[in-house]
C-alpha cells in the first residue's frame, strides 16, 4: 500500500485532498478512487464520512472498494479499504444509491467533515493552533473539479488479473483429472471393440479369442482407474460407483447389444413360458407337463411379473429385452449390496472393494431372466432391512465402544423397539412371499440365513424367522405341493450324502478347451476369495466382532450340502448366497485399516499396495473365462432357432421331440402340446451304448404309435461334448448313423441343423424290439423352475 502524502496547506490549514496522492490518470476518477476516497475519508473525517461516500457513489465505486484495492494494491490495502470505509461502506456500496447522488456524496462527506473538525474530540485536521474550526477556505479545495470523470472507460482494463486468478481456481485438480481421464479412455475403446466382437464364429474359446485387445484394454483401464479413484473413495465416493457401474456395463452389456437372438438356452425356456402365460392368462399348478415343466406354474410369480411387463412395453414377447437382465439386475443389486456393506463398515474403501470384488466373483451366471435372479435379489433386500432395522435393544453391549472395535468397523445401527420391528415385519412380508411365489430354493436359502442371525444378541428375531417359515410352508403345502412332495420323497436317499450333494452338474468330465478353462478359472477363484476370506477373519478379529452378522450368514447356505444336490446345482448355488459376506471379508484382507499405527499397519499398508492390484487383476482374468468361455452353447444364430421352430410346427400336437440336449434355443417351444426326450442327458457309460446303435437305441425308447422327430442342430452339439456327455467326434456319428437308418427319414437339413422323422416299419412284427422301451421323460423332474443350470452347465436331473 502507498504511503499517505500529507497534502499542502493554501492560506490556512486545509484538509488534504483525497485524490492528492494518485497519479494523474487516476485522480478523481480512477478505478480505485471510491477505495481511496472511502479510507482517506473515513481517517481523517470519521467512519460515517466514508459510509456516506462508499454509499452515494454508485455500484461500480463500491465493487472498486472492494476489489479493486485488494487487487491492486495488494492485501495490505484491501484491509484498509474495509477497515477505513467501515461496514456500512460495503454493504452501501453493494446496493449504492446510483450516480443521481453525486452532490448529496459531497454534501455529506463535507457536513461530516465540519462535525469532525468542530468536535473536541474530532480528527486532528483543524488549524494548527488549536483552534476548533477548520478554515472557510478549506472547503473548495475539498470539492473536486474532475468530477464526471469518475467513470472511466478504461476500468475493464484493471480486471483481468482477478479474472485470471478465478479461472485458474476453476480448472480440475489433477487428482479429478486422473480420476476422470481412465473413465473416457475406457469408454472410447469399449465403443471401439465393441462392433469388432467375432460373436458370429465362436470357437472352443467361446468369446475369449473373438474379442479384440481394444475390450481387453478397456477394462483394464476401468480396473486401473478403479484403483486411482479408490484412494479418493473418503472423499468422493461417487468416482468408485461409476466405475463399478461402468465395468458392470462393459462386462455384461455386449451380448445384450450385439445379439441378434436369446443369449442362453434357459432363458429362451422362459421365454417360452411367459409367452404360454400371455396366451392363456392363467397357470395351472396341478397339470403335469413333460421334462417338469409343471413347477413353472407351480412358481409362476416371477413369470406373472415379466408378462405384465411385456404388456406394459408393448412389445411382442419377452425376447425383446431378455438380453438386458444381466445388467438390470446388476445396477439394481448394487444398491443394496452398497446397504449392507455400509452397515457393517464406515470406510468407503472397503465397501467399494468388496462391491468390485462381488462383481468379478459372481461368474455363477444365473443374472440373467431367471427367478433365481429375480429372487436372489429380493433375497439380498430382505437381509438389508433386517440388518439395519431389526436390532434388539441392548444387544450391543460393547460393540458401542468404538474403541474396541476395527477401525473401519460401521457403528451399531440404532436399535428398535418391538413395535417397530413388527411393523418392519409387515413391511418386509410381501417379499418374502414374492420370494416364495416365485422360486423354491431361495426361500430355504433366507431362513437359513434367518436362523444363522438369531445366533447373535442383534438379530434374535424369532417371531420374522417364524413368519419367514410360514409363508414358505404355505406355498409349498399349496400351488406347489406336487413338487414339493416329491421332493420329500426323494430326501431319504440324499441326505448326509455330503460327496455327492456337492458334485457339480455334470454327467462326465469337460471337454475341450473352452470348458476345461472354465472349469479351472472356477475353481481357482473359489479358493482365492475363500483364502482371502479367511485371511480377513484371523487377522482383524476386532472387524470380524462387529460384522459377525454377515460372517454368519455367508457360512448359512453351507448345511444345504446335506439335503440333496438339487440337480447338480447345489455348489453353485451355495457359492452364489456365500457370496456377499466372503466378497465383503475379501476385501477387508486387501485394504487396511485407515488411521492404524505400528509397524504392522505399515507392513499391511505396503502388503496391500501389491496385493489389491494384483488380486482385482485376478478375479478379472477369472471372471471372463468363466463368463464368456462356453459363449458357443449359448448363442444360436436365427436361422438355427427358425429351423428348430419349424420342426416344433411340423409335429402334431402329442408328439414326442427327440434331442440330445435340452440346452439349445427353442428346446421348449408350445411346451404344453409336445413331450420331450433329451436322450444323452444320463450317464455317461448309457451314452455310450447308445452309440454303438443310435437308431436302434432311440426306436425301442420312442412308445407305439407316437409320432417323434429328431432335432439335432451345431449347439447341441457344442454342448454335449463341452459338458462331457458325448466323447469328441461322436455327435457327427450319430447323425450320420440317424440319415443312413431306414427308421428315421430326413425332413430339413442344412448348415443350421437337421431334422428327421421317424418312420417305423409297416408290420409291427418286422420290428421285434418295438415297445419294449418307453421314452423317458424329458430331461427329469426340474428341481430349480425357471432358473435352469449354471449356463453352460448340465441340466438339472
Amino acid at each position: 500500500m502507498q504511503q499517505r502524502v500529507p497534502a499542502p496547506a493554501t492560506g490556512s490549514d486545509v484538509p488534504p485532498r483525497p485524490d492528492a496522492r494518485l497519479p494523474e490518470g487516476e485522480r478523481a476518477g480512477g478505478p480505485d478512487a471510491g477505495s481511496d476516497a472511502g479510507r482517506d475519508v473515513g481517517a481523517d473525517v470519521g467512519p460515517a464520512a466514508g459510509s456516506g461516500v462508499g454509499r452515494d457513489v454508485g455500484p461500480a465505486a463500491g465493487a472498486d472498494a472492494g476489489s479493486g484495492a485488494v487487487s491492486d494494491a495488494g492485501p495490505a490495502a484491501g484491509s484498509d479499504a474495509g477497515s477505513g470505509a467501515g461496514p456500512a461502506a460495503v454493504s452501501d456500496a453493494v446496493s449504492g444509491a446510483g450516480s443521481d447522488a453525486e452532490c448529496d456524496a459531497e454534501s455529506d462527506a463535507q457536513s461530516h467533515t465540519d462535525r469532525a473538525a468542530g468536535s473536541p474530540t474530532g480528527s486532528p485536521t483543524g488549524s494548527p493552533t488549536g483552534s476548533p474550526t477548520g478554515s472557510p477556505t478549506a472547503r473548495p479545495a475539498r470539492r473536486p473539479t474532475a468530477r464526471p470523470a469518475r467513470r472511466p472507460t478504461a476500468r475493464p482494463a484493471r480486471r483481468p488479473a482477478p479474472a485470471g486468478r478465478a479461472a485458474g481456481r476453476r480448472l480440475p485438480r489433477p487428482q479429478t483429472v486422473l480420476t476422470v481421464l481412465p473413465l473416457l479412455l475406457a469408454a472410447a475403446l469399449w465403443l471401439y471393440a465393441l462392433p469388432r466382437i467375432g460373436f458370429r464364429d465362436i470357437a472352443d474359446y467361446g468369446l475369449l479369442d473373438r474379442f479384440p485387445l481394444a475390450f481387453y484394454a478397456s477394462l483394464a483401464v476401468l480396473t486401473c482407474g478403479f484403483l486411482v479413484a479408490l484412494r479418493r473413495a473418503g472423499t468422493a465416493p461417487w468416482w468408485p460407483a461409476a466405475y463399478s457401474v461402468a465395468m458392470l456395463v462393459a462386462l455384461k452389456a455386449p451380448p445384450a447389444i450385439l445379439y441378434d437372438s436369446v443369449r442362453y438356452a434357459w432363458a429362451s425356456k422362459h421365454d417360452a413360458v411367459i409367452s404360454r402365460l400371455l396366451a392363456e392368462g392363467t397357470v395351472y399348478p396341478q397339470r403335469e407337463l413333460s421334462g417338469g415343466m409343471s413347477a413353472y406354474d407351480q412358481w409362476p410369480g416371477f413369470f406373472s411379473l415379466d408378462a405384465a411387463l411385456v404388456r406394459a412395453f408393448g412389445v411382442e414377447s419377452a425376447a425383446s429385452f431378455i438380453n438386458w437382465a444381466p445388467v438390470v439386475l446388476g445396477l439394481l443389486t448394487l444398491p443394496v449390496l452398497l446397504l449392507i456393506y455400509r452397515t457393517f463398515s464406515d470406510d468407503w474403501r472397503l465397501v467399494w472393494t468388496g462391491v468390485w470384488i462381488f462383481q468379478l466373483a459372481n461368474w455363477v451366471g444365473q443374472d440373467y431372466l431367471s427367478p433365481q435372479g429375480f429372487a436372489y435379489l429380493l433375497y439380498l433386500t430382505v437381509f438389508a432391512v433386517v440388518v439395519r432395522h431389526f436390532v434388539r435393544p441392548r444387544s450391543a453391549g460393547r460393540l458401542r465402544d468404538r474403541t474396541l472395535l476395527d477401525p473401519a468397523a460401521a457403528a451399531v445401527p440404532p436399535p428398535t423397539t418391538l413395535r417397530q420391528r413388527a411393523i418392519a415385519v409387515v413391511i418386509v412380508a410381501p417379499l418374502i412371499a414374492t420370494v416364495n411365489a416365485s422360486h423354491q430354493l431361495t426361500p430355504v436359502m433366507l431362513c437359513a440365513t434367518l436362523f444363522a442371525l438369531c445366533l447373535t444378541r442383534r438379530y434374535r428375531n424369532i417371531g420374522l424367522l417364524v413368519v419367514t417359515g410360514l409363508i414358505m410352508l404355505a406355498w409349498d403345502l399349496t400351488m406347489g405341493r406336487v413338487l414339493f412332495l416329491e421332493t420329500m420323497s426323494t430326501l431319504k436317499d440324499s441326505a448326509g450324502d455330503l460327496l455327492s450333494n456337492s458334485r457339480a452338474g455334470y454327467a462326465g468330465e469337460p471337454t475341450g478347451p473352452g470348458p476345461e478353462l472354465v472349469g479351472t478359472a472356477n475353481i481357482l477363484m473359489v479358493l482365492a476369495l475363500a483364502a482371502l476370506a479367511g485371511t480377513a477373519v484371523l487377522l482383524r478379529r476386532r472387524l470380524v466382532r462387529s460384522a459377525l452378522p454377515l460372517l454368519l450368514a455367508a457360512a448359512a447356505p453351507v448345511p444345504m450340502f446335506a439335503v440333496n444336490d438339487y440337480g447338480g446345482e447345489m455348489l453353485f448355488r451355495v457359492y452364489l448366497f456365500g457370496l456377499p459376506g466372503t466378497a465383503f471379508f475379501a476385501a477387508a484382507a486387501l485394504v487396511p485399516a485407515a488411521g492404524a499405527a505400528g509397524r504392522g499397519a505399515k507392513v499391511a499398508r505396503r502388503v496391500a499396495a501389491v496385493a489389491l492390484p494384483l488380486v482385482v487383476t485376478g478375479l478379472l482374468a477369472g471372471f471372463l473365462p468363466s463368463y464368456y468361455g462356453k459363449e458357443g452353447m449359448h448363442y444360436a444364430p436365427p436361422a438355427e432357432l427358425a429351423l428348430t421352430r419349424r420342426a416344433y410346427d411340423r409335429a402334431p400336437d402329442g408328439a414326442l421331440i427327440l434331442a440330445t440336449t435340452g440346452s439349445f434355443p427353442g428346446a421348449y417351444y408350445r411346451y404344453d402340446h409336445y413331450e420331450r426326450w433329451f436322450f444323452t442327458e444320463q450317464e455317461v457309460p448309457e451314452n455310450l451304448k447308445m452309440l454303438k446303435d443310435p437308431a436302434g437305441y432311440l426306436a425301442r425308447g420312442i412308445p407305439e404309435g407316437r409320432p417323434a422327430f429328431v432335432v439335432l442342430t451345431p449347439t447341441q452339439e457344442k454342448a454335449v461334448i463341452g459338458e462331457g456327455y458325448l466323447p469328441p467326434g461322436s455327435f457327427d456319428t450319430l447323425r450320420e448313423d440317424l440319415k443312413r437308418s431306414p427308421l428315421f427319414r430326413v425332413v430339413e437339413e442344412s448348415e443350421h441343423g437337421l431334422v428327421l422323422q421317424y418312420a417305423p416299419p409297416t408290420r409291427a412284427d418286422s420290428d421285434p424290439t418295438r415297445g419294449s422301451a418307453s421314452a423317458p421323460d424329458a430331461s427329469g423332474p426340474e428341481p430349480d423352475p425357471g432358473s435352469g443350470p449354471v449356463p453352460g452347465h448340465a441340466s438339472p436331473s
